[in-house]
């Protein structure tokens, strides 16, 4: 990692890490709940937890489905270990199975993202009635990259009390998994090498459903904290189709984006007080 970048990401995780714990302060909270997956983004997120509020303090959650893999929950045991936070496995196969079995006239026998999206909902439901039991606060573990495309479940993924890491493109939270693991490892390297995916149907992978990130997160950045105008990002060379592409789904998302949880911002341009659009609209700002 050069020199500057990572001064960067150094500045990040003490601005996340200090957010975090002004947050719950200031909010009334002392713990935090989060589930616990075995991915790039809660594991993260578990650690600038741990950071602010201390390893007493964080729950991790481990909610394996019947598309969850071996390797997603060896990891999230030894993240928990290498943090010495406690971590509950709550399977979630016979809940989702009663979903199904009670909507099967509804969804049909295929795989779907609306079966994909139940998975989700279950998880976030069972955080929730942890939280409320013992008075923590859901931390929401998603990425800026995958909220403003859309890739998120609303009610699902997308719900908790604090989005730390909502302001990180996927990019910079591997990144800043590097930096948290640069004096010795706390993230297993195998979550750092593993490609994304939500783990929600056979042989999913987040970067074959969108793009490559190293493709996507320099569109986001430019249009979302630069300001830039599609014309003028294309002009840098991107794929008009993708550039198109990517903002379409930046402008459909909106919805979603109004509905998430309150994130801590680190860059020009968070979701909230930090970009002020409609939820809907027909106009193309490149005409004005």
């Amino acid at each position: 990692m050069r020199k500057n970048i990572e001064e960067e990401i150094a500045n990040i995780h003490r601005a996340v890490v200090f957010g975090i714990r002004d947050y719950f302060k200031k909010s009334g909270f002392k713990e935090a709940i989060l589930g616990l997956s075995g991915g790039i983004d809660s594991s993260v997120t578990a650690c600038l937890a741990v950071r602010a509020l201390g390893k007493k303090n964080v729950l991790g959650v481990n909610l394996p489905s019947p598309y969850s893999s071996k390797e997603g929950i060896a990891d999230a045991k030894k993240l928990a270990k290498n943090l010495g936070i406690k971590l509950k496995i709550l399977p979630i196969n016979s809940i989702y199975q009663v979903y199904l079995e009670f909507l099967k006239n509804y969804l049909g026998k295929k795989m779907s993202v609306a079966k994909e999206n139940i998975q989700a909902r279950i998880r976030t439901n069972i955080l929730m009635a942890l939280a409320n039991k013992t008075g923590a606060l859901v931390l929401c573990t998603g990425n800026k990259s995958e909220l403003v495309l859309g890739y998120c479940t609303l009610y699902g993924d997308l719900a908790g009390g604090l989005a730390p890491i909502s302001d990180l493109t996927k990019s910079k939270v591997y990144q800043l998994a590097e930096y948290i693991n640069s004096k010795k490892e706390i993230i297993p390297h195998q979550i750092l090498e593993r490609p994304p995916t939500p783990e929600l149907k056979p042989g999913q992978l987040t970067e074959k459903e969108l793009f490559p990130y190293k493709i996507l997160d320099p569109i986001i950045e430019l249009y979302l904290e630069k300001g830039s105008s599609e014309k003028e990002i294309i002009k840098r060379g991107f794929p008009s189709k993708l550039v198109k592409w990517v903002i379409e789904r930046i402008k459909k998302n909106e919805y979603k984006t109004k509905q998430a949880p309150p994130g801590l911002r680190v860059t020009s341009k968070a979701f909230g007080i930090g970009r002020r659009m409609p939820i809907a609209t027909k106009y193309d700002f490149d005409d004005y």
